[in-house]
């Protein structure tokens, strides 16, 4: 059993730990969730500083024949697992964020805490799979196992409209994976080799049409996933009704295996389409960055504000990519894929301290506050930090993320980088409008009685922060191994 085997099942291991405690014990099942957590993030954290970087390519494989059916040969299914520069660190953080995603669901859940947790685990290992995975049928299968998990967590733990924001969560996604799998038995039973193995199916000569048709089936998964304008609506229902802990995963890991796709297979499998229609997905990113950010401006609840700003956010990885496919140019597509990572770590991190907030105070209503810096000091703090590390401030990590993409993005396409640069402004508006009203001004007396985050929640907003201005600080621990990931992919484009 290789490592990249232990660290993803770990968690289902967990799952049934949890299933054999007895009820009740509720702080056994936090400890125990904890304590899986910890060792899968030590694994990780020893997959990503293990990772050759000088070598590159493919590390950690392990590959052992799965489905096979001796009348009908022709169809093969791998357990095929690996990891290279552009995964590990999406592996490491999707360990981390699920770590700490215990401590923010500490206080926060006390209803079904096993049946929670357990679905925790499970979710983990759905993201994970989809990042580690090389075979296009397993990959499919992982990205189709998260669903489960995370329909439930929202509809049973979140609030609001639950249901209806789960439930739309899940068509989304199913609508978009249906695509998918169009796509990928449209290039397995058209190719000349009975496998699913994503390199060699790379390598596969298709008709053109044919080609571009299956390049649009499956960019539309990763379209919804991501989300870009105009599929982006299941997103604020999502993030505005389910648990902090799962708004923190999800706009942390669960966005991101759409722009994984997209680099992973859209870029490695169909370049020559991702050139023709480079145009299109930079006039997409710059509608969903522009728009995005007009919509959050207009949100009252802060929860919705921070879910409405991953739309314009997550636009930017669209154009860092486009525009490193059309200039060819490892720094658009470094930058994108830095922005997976840092948007992670800020988005998770202002979900975290707007849930500590609601925790305490049970609104989200952003005209329902005024002066609480006076009562919560360190959460004012952890909020400040997280605000300007998404408007891109310097010596945080969104800076070197949007930094490189504008410059990567500008050489090909300057209008869309000055009209992303404009929503910087935009964002700059909507955060320090937020961040003035909710915690300066006169203090309401209504929130006379608030307390400061209590010991447990400031693990996960003291480890965030620690990350952000480690990699504003810092960014080549990441760059570097991205762009061992990334080198392999700008051949395949013609760089």
């Amino acid at each position: 059993m290789g490592l990249l085997t232990v660290l993803l099942f770990l968690p289902v291991a967990g799952a049934i730990a949890l299933l054999l405690l007895p009820r009740g014990n509720d702080r056994l099942v936090r400890i125990v969730t904890a304590v899986v957590t910890g060792v899968d993030l030590v694994l990780a954290g020893i997959v990503f500083f293990t990772y050759n970087v000088s070598a590159g390519g493919i590390q950690f494989t392990e590959r052992l024949a799965w489905v096979r059916i001796p009348t009908t040969p022709q169809f093969n299914v791998d357990y095929y697992l690996g990891v290279d520069g552009l995964s590990t660190p999406l592996v490491l953080l999707t360990a981390f964020l699920s770590f700490l995603a215990v401590f923010i669901s500490w206080n926060a859940i006390d209803t079904r805490v096993r049946e929670y947790h357990i679905l925790l685990l499970l979710l983990q290992t759905g993201v994970l799979g989809v990042f580690m995975a090389l075979d296009f049928f397993l990959f499919f299968l992982f990205w189709e196992v998260e669903l489960i998990p995370m329909y439930l967590l929202i509809g049973i733990w979140g609030s609001g409209r639950r249901m209806y924001a789960a439930t739309k969560f899940l068509i989304y996604t199913l609508a978009g994976s249906a695509f998918m799998l169009v796509g990928i038995m449209l290039l397995y039973f058209n190719s000349t080799q009975a496998t699913f193995d994503m390199f060699a199916l790379a390598n596969q000569n298709y008709a053109v049409p044919l080609k571009t048709l299956m390049f649009f089936f499956i960019l539309t998964a990763f379209a919804v996933k991501l989300p870009v304008w105009p599929l982006h609506t299941w997103l604020p229902d999502a993030h505005g009704d389910a648990p902090t802990a799962i708004s923190v995963l999800l706009a942390g890991v669960l966005l991101k295996m759409g722009a994984y796709g997209i680099f992973r297979i859209l870029l490695m499998i169909f370049p020559d389409q991702m050139r023709t229609y480079a145009p299109l997905l930079v006039t997409i990113a710059v509608i969903s960055i522009i728009y995005g950010a007009l919509v959050t401006i207009m949100q009252p609840d802060m929860k919705r504000l921070v879910a409405y700003s991953s739309v314009s956010h997550m636009g930017y990885v669209l154009l860092g990519v486009a525009g490193g496919v059309t200039g060819l140019n490892m720094v658009g597509l470094n930058g994108a894929a830095l922005q997976m990572f840092t948007h992670g770590t800020i988005t998770g991190l202002l979900f975290a301290a707007v849930g500590v907030v609601y925790h305490k105070a049970h609104t989200r209503q952003i005209a329902d506050f005024g002066g609480i810096a006076a009562r919560m000091p360190v959460v004012a703090t952890v909020f400040l930090i997280a605000g300007l590390g998404s408007l891109g401030l310097p010596a945080l990590a969104g800076f070197v993320a949007e930094l490189l993409i504008f410059l990567g993005s500008y050489q090909a396409y300057a209008w869309a980088a000055v009209l992303g640069a404009f929503g910087v402004l935009l964002a700059t508006g909507y955060i320090m409008f937020m961040y003035r009203r909710v915690f300066f001004g006169p203090l309401n007396p209504r929130w006379a009685h608030l307390t400061d985050a209590d010991p447990v929640d400031m693990v996960p907003l003291f480890a965030l922060v620690a990350v952000i201005v480690l990699v504003g600080v810092y960014p080549t621990v990441l760059t570097r191994v991205f762009e061992s990931g990334l080198q392999p992919i700008l051949a395949r484009l013609g760089g």
